[in-house]
């Protein structure tokens, strides 16, 4: 074999070892410390927008818990459907939760959700003479469940639609917006 040959060969052997290693990482990566992610719809905003590209912390969820209102990325298979969800985590395991004049009640207490108390929500109560989650009636969360909602309540699919997710389907939590550059930033919650 020529030396031209020879040359090609380890060139191609190099590029390949290099290409499995990389491979490699990334698969490392995206399945145990971070999973990118694509904001789809507007079921978040405000707090995150259509076509926003970010990453969730895969880690952060596995090795640390998912508290009331963290941010989190689920995952739905149903019948028809087979996707990702970012919504927020309202019920945690073991809890009753319910809404009753949009106002939501853990273990028969109020508790505030802050970032509700947004332009865009009180714009809907009012134009609407309407409330803005609706009443959902009492219920009792197993312990592997999350109830989890969009922050814009009256356009999201959330466990209103798909009832409580397991900690299973939880694949992460939180987000780092990376792009548009402009919405870059770190939302937990």
């Amino acid at each position: 074999m020529s030396e031209k040959n020879k040359s090609f060969f380890k060139e191609v052997w190099s590029f390949c070892k290099d290409f499995v290693v990389c491979a490699g990482i990334v698969l490392v990566c995206t399945h145990f410390i971070a999973r990118p992610i694509q904001v789809k719809g507007s079921s978040m905003y405000p707090t995150l927008e259509d076509k926003e590209i970010g990453i969730s912390n895969i880690l952060g969820k596995n090795l640390g818990s998912i508290d009331r209102f963290d941010i989190v990325i689920v995952h739905v298979v149903t019948e028809t459907k087979n996707e990702y969800l970012v919504k927020r985590a309202i019920g945690l395991p073991g809890e009753t939760i319910y809404y009753e004049d949009d106002k939501l009640y853990v273990n028969g207490e109020y508790v505030e959700e802050p970032f509700l108390d947004t332009e865009f929500a009180n714009d809907y109560r009012s134009s609407h003479n309407a409330s803005y989650t609706g009443n959902i009636s009492p219920l009792t969360l197993g312990e592997d469940e999350y109830f989890c909602l969009g922050d814009n309540r009256p356009g999201s699919s959330d466990s209103r639609v798909y009832g409580p997710f397991k900690y299973s389907n939880i694949l992460g939590k939180g987000v780092v917006v990376l792009f548009p550059f402009n919405k870059a930033g770190v939302h937990t919650w």
